[in-house]
């Protein structure tokens, strides 16, 4: 068998998640079924990790095993005329079979927008970001900061999937100005994310932004690894997975 891999991005408004369920349109079983329209059978396929209910990606990486003579396929020309229009295959590539989409990643970066006025939100971005309203940035890096470097990050982990640890590395919080004056894009990387990790920090640094909380209460958070002491997860609609890194490519 060849592996191919593929990069994804999805509008997941209209989607339970990645991971395929049985009465609910998922990204996963999409993809599974338009592979089926062309091989005549679907292929399990390998994703990055999961993204929840109304999460985005702009750079979803998975991969899938074809028949070798199958191989040539034009994928992203032949998968984006069988898919629906909110999920297009960007890249494909043949990799060596010892490459997994989720198990050879390295690290993952996630951007999570905000909308800082409560008088209005521009249609056009009512889908893509929280309107959180008016925040100190500064206070919300100040709170980054004690995010940064490598630390157990039980107290932002949801109720979900098991993982052997909750200790990952920050590598860096920032933010930059989005598509409009309205906006700013929050990015963060990590070796790794626990379940809603990021829409859980964003909460958290909103709170920071908003007075309700301070930089020093952040640090008590993370040693404290007691998720009901934390602020409310950040809604779904704003984050987006950007891109997923691989040890190849740095």
């Amino acid at each position: 068998m060849t592996r191919i891999r593929l990069t994804l991005a999805y509008d997941g408004t209209d989607f339970s998640g990645w991971q395929l369920q049985p009465h609910d349109r998922t990204v996963q079983g999409d993809l599974e079924k338009a592979l089926g329209r062309i091989l005549g059978h679907s292929p399990r396929v390998h994703g990055s990790g999961r993204t929840d209910s109304g999460v985005h990606a702009m750079g979803q990486v998975c991969h899938f095993d074809c028949p070798p003579e199958r191989a040539d396929i034009p994928w992203q020309r032949a998968l984006n005329s069988m898919l629906p229009t909110d999920i297009r295959v960007l890249e494909s590539a043949r990799v060596p079979e010892m490459f997994h989409a989720r198990y050879s990643a390295t690290g993952k970066i996630y951007e999570y927008v905000l909308w800082h006025t409560r008088e209005f939100c521009l249609p056009q971005r009512r889908r893509f970001v929280w309107a959180c309203g008016s925040v100190d940035y500064s206070l919300m890096l100040a709170g980054a900061d004690a995010l940064l470097g490598e630390h157990d990050f039980a107290a932002f982990q949801n109720v979900g999937t098991p993982v052997k640890s909750t200790v990952r590395t920050v590598s860096d919080i920032s933010f930059r100005t989005g598509l409009s004056e309205h906006e700013t894009v929050w990015r963060f990387e990590a070796n790794g994310f626990l379940k809603q990790m990021v829409r859980n920090i964003v909460g958290c640094l909103v709170a920071c932004g908003r007075g309700r909380i301070t930089p020093q209460e952040v640090r008590g958070l993370l040693k404290g690894r007691n998720r009901m002491a934390a602020p409310a997860t950040a809604p779904p609609q704003g984050l987006s997975l950007a891109s997923v890194l691989y040890s190849s490519e740095k």
